[in-house]
Formats: structure tokens, C-alpha cells, sequence
């Protein structure tokens, strides 16, 4: 999870969000180099008086300026389709669960399985046990199966909402009557903390996310127990 004074990105905890972070990597060096060759540029012109009769009005010079900049761009654009590509292949899930959005709270169903869902508030600050997160921990956890496809179908039931984990590399808008489907796969075991990103309401900032992977023996247990409860 993201840390006080954090300048970076969360550690990537999916293959999506490893790519994005490469990709976002990718495009700040571009960024730099030309904000370096800017830089230059005005410094140049501002100190010093000498000038170029050649480079007053050149075909070349044009060229130049007309083809590099087409050719940054698409050093740029190839990557980031590669990713929206990958964002959108949803190839056979091992697990699908349905996250709805309320005022203001998480709903989850698990489809696979029969009446298996359950509501997710955020747990007050009074109520929470030391090494708990304030704002960020929620009463019932998103429980997934590590190093499995998931597919989250993401709805609302009255306003707009946004089921994000940043670590996961996953931000889906939550439409009222229409239903949005996304899917991730957690890298390694682990406990990821998302917030709504659409401001929704008057306690938009407590309506947290949870999604805690564990490996699927345990997984299958604790469905097992949940099933037992309802």
C-alpha cells in the first residue's frame, strides 16, 4: 500500500500493474529528454546573441522537427495499446464476483457459488485494532484465490462509484444499471487496499476496498465457511 511521502507508485502486486509501471517509466524518460532538450533551447537562445543563417530557413530543420515528434509519439502510443489490450483480455476466469456499489458500501457476490455474498463496510476508527489502517480497513475482506484469474463485475445500485485497487492496477467505473466487467491476477498472496474513485456522496472517503489474496487451499476453506454461516 501506498506509504506517507510516497512519490511513486504502490509495488505492483498483478502483471498489469507491472506493465504500467514500465510503461509509466517508459514515458517520464521520453518526458525528461525532451524537457531537457527544451531547456537547452532557451537557455541558448537567452545567453548568447549568435545566429545561424543556415538554420534561419532550412527544409532539413523542418524535417527534423516534423518527423521527431512523430516518432516520440509513436514510441509512446505502441506501448500504451499493447496495455490497454492486455487491461481488456479477460480469458477463461477461475472466479467471477460481482462488486456493487452503495451508499456507502461495497456488496459482493461470488456467482459461482449459491448465496454466497456479503456486504463490506469500513470498520470505524474507535473500532479498529492496532496494525489496522484507519479509513482503509473494511469489515469483510474481498476474498480471492493468489495466482488466479479473476473477472469483477462492477454495478451500482443508486449513484456513481469507482471500485479501484491502485496496487492491482484496476479502476472500474460502477454505473447504476449498467454492469462493467474487468479482471486482474494477483501476483503473490497479500492484503491490497483500494478506495471508491468517483466522488459519490457525502461519505465518499469511507467506502474502502479490500481484496485480500490467499492461496486457493485456503481460499476454498474459508468459502467453505462462509457457506457454512449463511
Amino acid at each position: 500500500m501506498a506509504h506517507p511521502l510516497q512519490l511513486g507508485f504502490q509495488d505492483a502486486a498483478s502483471p498489469v500493474m507491472e506493465e504500467l509501471l514500465h510503461f509509466h517509466d517508459h514515458a517520464l524518460m521520453i518526458v525528461f529528454l525532451i524537457s531537457t532538450l527544451v531547456l537547452y533551447i532557451i537557455v541558448a537562445m537567452v545567453s548568447t546573441s549568435l545566429t545561424n543563417k543556415y538554420l534561419l530557413d532550412s527544409q532539413e530543420i523542418e524535417i527534423i522537427w516534423t518527423v521527431l515528434p512523430a516518432a516520440i509519439l509513436i514510441l509512446i502510443a505502441l506501448p500504451s495499446l499493447r496495455i490497454l489490450y492486455l487491461m481488456d483480455e479477460i480469458d477463461t476466469p477461475h472466479l467471477t464476483i460481482k462488486a456493487i456499489g452503495h451508499q456507502w458500501y461495497w456488496s459482493y457476490e461470488y456467482t459461482d457459488y449459491q448465496d454466497l455474498g456479503f456486504d463490506s463496510y469500513m470498520i470505524p476508527t474507535q473500532d479498529l485494532t492496532p496494525g489496522q489502517f484507519r479509513l482503509l480497513e473494511a469489515d469483510h475482506r474481498m476474498v480471492v484465490p493468489a495466482e488466479s484469474p479473476i473477472r469483477v463485475l462492477v454495478s451500482a445500485e443508486d449513484v456513481l462509484h469507482s471500485w479501484a485497487v491502485p496496487a492491482l492496477g484496476v479502476k472500474l467505473d460502477a454505473v447504476p444499471g449498467r454492469l462493467n466487467q474487468t479482471a486482474f491476477l494477483t501476483s503473490r498472496p497479500g492484503i491490497f487496499y483500494g478506495q471508491c474513485s468517483e466522488i459519490c456522496g457525502a461519505n465518499h472517503s469511507f467506502m474502502p476496498i479490500v481484496v485480500e489474496a490467499v492461496p486457493l487451499e485456503h481460499f476454498e476453506n474459508w468459502s467453505s465457511m462462509m457457506l457454512e454461516d449463511t
